[in-house]
């Protein structure tokens, strides 16, 4: 269940609704995002004029879209985290090394969003961008940072947010989620065998800071014919390791 804001302003709110209609829509003149909404082309008309003033959607003939002013935003969010400048650089030698995508996710709000990703020569190409956010039970990613959460704190997320199905392999009850999660905790890494995307493996761990704080949580994904027995129960463990201990070791000593 989503949480409800005590003393909510309805224009914000209204505001944030008619911007993640043009992202769903990929743009979309009035009338399209006025019915997709369900809100009267007069009040879509004015808010969508105001934020084109504002420089956060631009309009070509009829059709508006997301500005790059969000950019801006996004960008000065990333660069607040103290992870993400530390994990950039490892992230890219892994991917050189692996040859695969790899990733770097936290969470905010008891969703994943993805920090930073980066490809080697062979990485899969998928739709999931910098600035994703994802339910965190059904990522490698996700679960690597659950693992690492109070009982508490996993059961808040859970009924926030709920354990919706994106494959017939995601994990949806939550007596199976906490075994799970434990299993990590005792090995260390997490894995993801094509429960958010049919066909694509992951393999993750956590970033703890030095009192035991989960920062976030570093992957290597690739397809599941590359992604088989040793190679992903084994080898790719003890990279993705190895990188996380390096990068626990730098945010110790930054």
């Amino acid at each position: 269940m989503a949480q409800t804001a005590r003393n909510t302003v309805k224009s914000v709110e209204r505001t944030f609704r008619i911007i993640g209609g043009l992202q769903e829509l990929g743009g979309a003149g009035v009338t399209e995002l006025s019915t997709h909404l369900d809100l009267p082309k007069s009040t879509v008309h004015n808010y969508l004029s105001t934020l084109e003033q504002e420089a956060y959607v631009v309009k070509a003939d009829d059709e508006y879209r997301i500005g790059l002013r969000f950019l801006e935003h996004g960008a000065y969010a990333r660069n607040q985290s103290q992870i993400f400048e530390i994990a950039r650089p490892e992230l890219d030698r892994l991917a050189n090394e692996t040859g695969e995508l790899c990733n770097l996710l936290v969470e905010e709000h008891g969703k994943g969003t993805y920090l930073y990703r980066t490809r080697g020569e062979n990485a899969v190409r998928v739709k999931e961008h910098v600035g994703n956010r994802v339910c965190l039970h059904s990522t490698a990613l996700g679960k690597a940072i659950l693992a690492h959460c109070s009982e508490e704190r996993v059961d808040e997320i859970i009924d926030r947010h709920g354990l919706p199905e994106t494959t017939d392999r995601t994990v949806t009850d939550r007596d199976e989620l906490f075994e799970t999660l434990a299993e990590i905790r005792e090995r260390g890494v997490a894995f993801d065998d094509e429960e958010r995307l049919s066909g694509l493996r992951c393999v993750a761990a956590p970033v703890l800071s030095n009192d035991d704080r989960v920062l976030g949580a570093i992957s290597v994904s690739g397809p599941s014919h590359r992604f088989e027995d040793q190679r992903f129960r084994e080898e790719l463990p003890k990279r993705v390791l190895e990188t996380a201990n390096v990068l626990e070791l730098n945010v110790t000593y930054s």
